[in-house]
């Protein structure tokens, strides 16, 4: 029974190498005036499949992305702040 568990174990350990590094995106965001304009561009970032992690900086207007590249993409995070009324770009 041990031999088993290493031997599954062992097998399993090679998928972990396979899965995606998270990547990070600053975007440059639009109309961001008030308050609670940040609020709604991290809750419309959020929603983005593959999305773990939002920070706003409202006196910067820029939002900083953390991401599973499989599963989002940088224009993805684009469509889903200009949907909710503030547009972005990538940050250079």
């Amino acid at each position: 029974m041990r031999k088993f568990r290493i031997a599954l174990l062992a097998a399993l350990l090679p998928l972990s190498a396979l899965a995606a590094t998270p990547q990070t995106a600053v975007l440059n965001v639009q109309n961001m005036t008030c308050g609670l304009c940040p609020v709604t561009v991290k809750k419309s970032l959020e929603k983005v499949p593959g999305v773990s992690q939002v920070q706003i900086n409202f006196d910067a207007k820029t939002a900083k992305v953390t991401f599973d590249a499989d599963k989002a993409t940088v224009a993805a995070l684009m469509h889903a702040t200009t949907a909710a009324g503030f547009p972005s770009a990538v940050h250079k």
